[in-house]
């Protein structure tokens, strides 16, 4: 019953919003994509309802441009002078096919090309993820070892690592003697996520690393890390994360978006694990679950950021 309504209610948005615009058009003389702009925030709201109706156009050409638009993005191209040309293409389009004076509505340019920015380089973001993700460790690869070695410095700088192959990588929470086993559900991808942490909010990772020593509390360090990459790319994956990305990134979200969620992600579910007092590393499954649950609640705000605090206490 439930999905006839819906169908039917698809059904009748498909012929009645057509004249709904042409009356807002008629009226408020601004078409449905100023509309979009001048009554919204930057932000989610606003890039999402733009998305939504670049989705749904009936103008061909627009379409058409969108779709190429989104090749770009999930081929991996939506980058430097590609990425400007095709977006100053997209608006000069918008703007012939909508009869817009650019002298009047500058305001609705540069807000409808920052949308544009956050919706395609969103998925651009996706594709260097997943590229990375797929791209297995290697101890062949003198990049992954190095920066192996660099994470080990960071996170242990007093004690000296004896061999590349050894029990010291427990230490910070591996689980063998080589970390390159570790690796293969994420790739370098989860070195990565780990690395920036590490070097970019090093103190807060120290500290974290602490924390997962706890007698009673204690968790693997890296695996845990890594475990949240994967958590960080789902949320990417499904559109979870366009709330955060679109209310605090103006313009094309990069790599190091991602990886500021992840730090957010470890930092925030240290301090919730703690919170919990499992009895063991058994309930990790059920307290990430409901970790994750509470960060997607959050995300439900079409208004919420993801926002690193880190408030340095002894455990």
């Amino acid at each position: 019953m439930m999905s006839i309504i819906v169908n039917w209610l698809s059904y009748l948005n498909w012929y009645i919003r057509p004249a709904v615009k042409w009356f807002l058009r008629k009226t408020t003389r601004l078409c449905e994509l100023q509309r979009i702009c001048y009554g919204e925030e930057f932000g989610y709201s606003r890039s999402s309802k733009i998305e939504t109706s670049l989705n749904v156009s009936r103008t061909k050409d627009i379409h058409q441009c969108m779709q190429q638009l989104n090749n770009l993005a999930i081929k991996g191209r939506f980058i430097n002078e590609t990425m400007k040309n095709s977006v100053e293409y997209a608006v000069k389009l918008t703007i012939d096919v909508k009869g817009i004076k650019p002298s009047i509505h500058m305001r609705f340019i540069n807000n409808y090309k920052s949308c544009l920015y956050q919706i395609y380089g969103y998925k651009q973001l996706l594709y260097e993820i997943e590229l990375l993700r797929k791209t297995p460790y290697s101890s062949d690869n003198k990049e992954h070892e190095d920066k192996l070695l660099k994470l080990w410095s960071l996170l242990n700088p007093d004690r000296r690592l004896e061999n590349r192959i050894s029990k010291q990588w427990t230490e910070i929470g591996f689980q063998g003697d080589d970390p390159k086993t570790d690796f293969r559900g994420m790739g370098v991808l989860g070195l990565e996520n780990l690395l920036y942490f590490a070097t970019e909010h090093t103190d807060a990772a120290r500290h974290v690393l602490l924390h997962s020593n706890h007698p009673t509390y204690g968790y693997s360090f890296a695996i845990v890390g890594i475990n949240l990459t994967s958590m960080a790319y789902d949320m990417l994956k499904n559109q979870s994360l366009q709330v955060h990305l679109y209310n605090s990134v103006k313009g094309r979200p990069f790599i190091k978006h991602f990886h500021y969620v992840y730090c957010y992600l470890f930092y925030e579910f240290d301090k919730f694990w703690l919170s919990e007092k499992p009895r063991d590393i058994m309930e990790f499954s059920r307290i990430r679950s409901k970790f994750q649950d509470s960060v997607l609640k959050k995300l439900e705000n079409p208004k919420a950021q993801l926002k690193l605090s880190f408030l340095i206490e002894t455990v």
